[in-house]
């Protein structure tokens, strides 16, 4: 696990080897909180060029997930010959004017490229970004990652996750993923909101119950039933799964939605627009 204690407000990227941070939001200096806030979780697919475009025009003005303030991406790539080495996080940020952070898992020692990420994007500062390596290797001895950071807005502070979990691991596995996250969660006042989002890979049903009751009994709430499916592909049929999340902790959610209207991505975004208590 990396941790860097310290607020994003520099124009410049502060970069490791796994992990990036920058953003140059112009954030009004609030007291207080405003009343509502739009969060958005989005597995992105490695998109790049065109498509990306039209992902930040989406985020922008979209009816459903254009103009929020908290943004958690998966398969983020930063360094990949895929997605033509795009920094996809940093050049999103830089066109819907906000802050971001960055973190991959570690890549294989063989390969030349970097694992894909994940990656927060706020129109607020971030303080406290925590790259988190999850437990249990997949295939090929592929590691995943989440990424945590404390969003500032006004007088409040939000602890947000940002988790890609593992595919092909036993049920048992993907959960130790999942509570890794929460286990970080756990330094911080159980009275602190949180969001933790993201592409959890529930394709099995019996996952989307014990995801339920892990998140539950840490007083985590969802608007998204488990029938509420997100994603889609289609190679000799077409399989819809339910693989992505947003969990709420202190943050009552006014309304929500999945735009299955934005096709990019094999997965679809979800949003939520939740009250600042």
């Amino acid at each position: 696990m990396l941790s860097l204690l310290f607020p994003v407000l520099a124009t410049s990227a502060q970069t490791s080897e796994s992990l990036e941070i920058g953003g140059s939001a112009k954030t009004p200096n609030l007291k207080t909180a405003p009343a509502q806030i739009k969060i958005v979780s989005y597995n992105i697919r490695w998109r790049s060029g065109a498509e990306l475009s039209e992902i930040s025009q989406r985020l922008k003005s979209d009816a459903g997930i254009g103009g929020a303030a908290i943004i958690g991406l998966q398969e983020s790539d930063r360094n990949k010959e895929r997605s033509h080495h795009t920094n996809t996080a940093r050049l999103l940020a830089e066109q819907l004017g906000m802050n971001y952070a960055w973190a991959g898992p570690p890549a294989a020692k063989d390969s030349k490229e970097e694992e894909t990420g994940v990656a927060i994007l706020s129109a607020y500062p971030l303080s406290n970004v925590t790259r988190l390596v999850l437990p249990h290797e997949g295939p090929g001895k592929r590691r995943r990652g989440a990424l945590g950071a404390t969003v500032k807005i006004g007088e409040l502070s939000i602890r947000v996750y940002s988790v890609h979990a593992e595919t092909r691991i036993p049920i048992t596995k993907k959960m130790d993923q999942l509570r890794a996250v929460l286990n970080d969660l756990a330094q911080y006042p159980k009275t602190m909101p949180a969001i933790v989002l993201g592409d959890f890979n529930t394709w099995e049903v019996s996952s989307l119950d014990e995801t339920a009751k892990l998140f539950k009994a840490e007083g985590f709430v969802t608007p998204f039933p488990n029938d509420e499916l997100t994603f889609r592909t289609r190679v000799v049929v077409t399989i819809e799964l339910k693989l992505d999340w947003i969990w709420l902790r202190g943050l009552p959610s006014e309304s929500y939605g999945i735009d299955r209207s934005i096709e990019v991505s094999d997965h679809w975004p979800l949003w939520a627009l939740v009250k600042i208590k």
